[in-house]
């Protein structure tokens, strides 16, 4: 697999002399067996000659990741939106609140208004309920001549008294009546006022209603549009789980017998190995950590003392083309402390070869199990292209 990542570590000259001495040890073990007791290992563990590689699947995981990337951003973009739009929401609303208090307190000034044009116009009836009688008297008075007025007054002073008396209620019911005509008036424009000032906040109040309803459409939308692109990134990590299941099948249609192997993981830097998380950081060709080209190109240099850079991001089915441009020699036939690279996929896989038995290869390699961990096994070889490395 194509992965890539830093060297923050390397090993000593010691360290490398041990670890290569080691490798040499086993190999020379494995030379020396019999082929018959080979050929028998080789059944025990169920080996076969197919090579069938998974990563035919990674480039479809790949796209399909790069579409959640790109459905995750416009997923951040569409709640930023909505959050924008329900911060509108909330504001209006807030408007709209205060302009409903408003037409509460206006409607309660009405209606206090409306009481007290009641209470005037009740005062009003019980002072002409008062005066009905002082007129229904003035009237009787009024019908009397001068003459007749005096004839039956007592004195002269009974009739002015009268005649003052006369006046007094003739004013009075004037200045009454003018005094409550005033209020009703001055009652009804206050009124009429409350009334049209209720009547803009009302039209406000609607104006504002309407940018609600707008923004909670639009709101409405984005969260249509949220639940589309979840559903799709959800239906993509399916195609992605379905995907890792045929390429881990691939992977075990290989044949061979995968054991944990080196508990050194062939010396690869723990500042690069679990449990830093794969594809977390590059090392020192560019390569992300815990992938097949990132060890295989450490092992070269552990074993050789330099590694070419080949530009860092890369698959491991572009080595052969890399090394060649090297001047590096490839070929078909397998050597110990060469590389195998498969060609097989859209990226390849990269093996280090630890010791060969005729077409079969013993190889140790990362992320075989596509979670990033160290594995050896053996392996039909004969379908690989080797890089040497060492010549």
């Amino acid at each position: 697999m194509a992965r890539y990542a830093r060297l923050t570590s390397g090993v000593t000259k010691t360290k490398m002399r041990k670890q290569k001495s080691r490798a040499q040890s086993v190999i020379h073990r494995l030379r020396s067996a019999p082929l018959l007791f080979i050929a028998a290992l080789f059944a025990a563990a169920g080996v076969t000659a197919a090579i069938v590689h998974a990563d035919t699947f990674q480039d479809q995981i790949d796209a399909l990741n790069a579409q959640n990337a790109q459905t995750q951003g416009s997923l951040n973009t569409l709640q930023a939106q909505a959050s924008s739009y329900q911060d509108a929401i909330n504001k209006l609303q807030q408007q709209i609140a205060g302009l409903q208090a408003a037409i509460d307190a206006n409607q309660a000034k009405q209606v206090e208004l409306q009481a007290e044009i009641d209470a005037a116009e009740a005062k009003l009836e019980q002072q002409r309920k008062g005066l009905a009688q002082d007129l229904k008297a003035m009237y009787v008075s009024g019908q009397m001549s001068t003459v007749e007025m005096l004839a039956t007054s007592k004195s002269l002073s009974s009739y002015v008294d009268a005649e003052t008396y006369k006046s007094a209620v003739q004013n009075k019911i004037q200045a009454t009546v003018t005094q409550i005509t005033q209020l009703q008036l001055q009652l009804k424009a206050q009124k009429d006022q409350v009334q049209q000032l209720i009547t803009e906040q009302q039209q406000q109040q609607a104006s504002l209603a309407g940018a609600q309803a707008e923004q909670q459409n639009l709101l409405a939308m984005n969260e249509s549009q949220q639940a589309a692109y979840n559903q799709q990134i959800q239906s993509n990590n399916s195609q992605i789980a379905s995907l890792r299941a045929q390429q881990l099948a691939a992977n075990r249609a290989l044949g061979g017998q995968v054991v944990a192997g080196d508990p050194g993981h062939g010396g690869y830097p723990a500042n690069w190995d679990s449990p830093v998380p794969q594809d977390s950081l590059l090392d020192s060709w560019g390569m992300l950590n815990r992938e097949c080209v990132s060890y295989t190109a450490w092992k070269v240099y552990q074993t050789y003392g330099y590694m070419p850079y080949w530009g860092g991001m890369g698959n491991a089915n572009q080595w052969p083309g890399d090394a060649r441009s090297a001047g590096i020699p490839t070929g078909s036939v397998p050597k110990v402390h060469s590389v195998a690279i498969s060609m097989h996929g859209f990226y390849g896989h990269a093996m280090w070869v630890e010791a060969v038995s005729g077409n079969m290869i013993y190889v140790s390699q990362y992320n075989y199990d596509l979670a990033g961990h160290y594995s050896e096994m053996w392996v039909n070889g004969s379908s690989f292209v080797y890089i040497y490395f060492g010549s």
